[in-house]
């Protein structure tokens, strides 16, 4: 929590808008009102369906701008789309799936766009241990566009950003890929 509230206030202090995937509550709620709390702009994209499950009416009101979307697929693809960055802070099963995702496009050639693992405690390293196992075993052959970058605290995740996309990160967008 104290590390969505980390990246939620960097982002907001950078002066870049969060476009992550609309849940009010746990660490995603924390990253969106980090990013509020420090005056940036936040949008939240959710699936109808979980609406009530992620997220409270009170909360998705006092979003900047709410894309309500029919299922998970329109939604990866609108964060993908209004972002010039991910951040994947530690988090379950479906934070793995979309992040993969996002490095599997980066693979194919879809975007250029940096993908940051924010490994706070270490969390990342079994999954940058995977990636390197992958690669030299010949499954990657395209290492250095599945590459994440990777940073030991929420603030570093956007010092990062800020460096990579240099002129876009500046008037864009950040997307924090977590609990979606």
């Amino acid at each position: 929590m104290a590390a969505g509230l980390e990246l939620g206030r960097a982002i907001g202090s950078a002066g870049l808008r969060l476009v992550y995937g609309g849940g009010t509550k746990g660490i995603m709620g924390a990253v969106a009102q980090g990013a509020s709390g420090a005056g940036g702009q936040v949008t939240g994209i959710i699936p109808r369906f979980l609406m009530n499950k992620e997220a409270t009416e009170q909360a998705l009101s006092e979003l900047d701008d709410l894309i309500v979307t029919d299922n998970m697929h329109q939604r990866k693809h609108i964060m993908f789309e209004k972002s010039d960055a991910f951040v994947a802070l530690p988090g379950g099963i479906g934070t793995v799936e979309e992040i993969v995702e996002i490095m599997t496009w980066a693979q194919l050639g879809h975007h250029r766009k940096p993908v940051v693992f924010c490994n706070i405690n270490g969390f990342w390293d079994p999954m940058v241990a995977l990636l390197d196992h992958m690669q030299s075993e010949g499954f990657i052959h395209t290492s250095h566009l599945v590459k994440p970058l990777v940073v030991d605290s929420a603030r570093a995740a956007i010092e990062i950003v800020l460096e990579t996309t240099a002129d876009t990160a500046r008037t864009g967008d950040a997307a924090v890929i977590d609990k979606m």
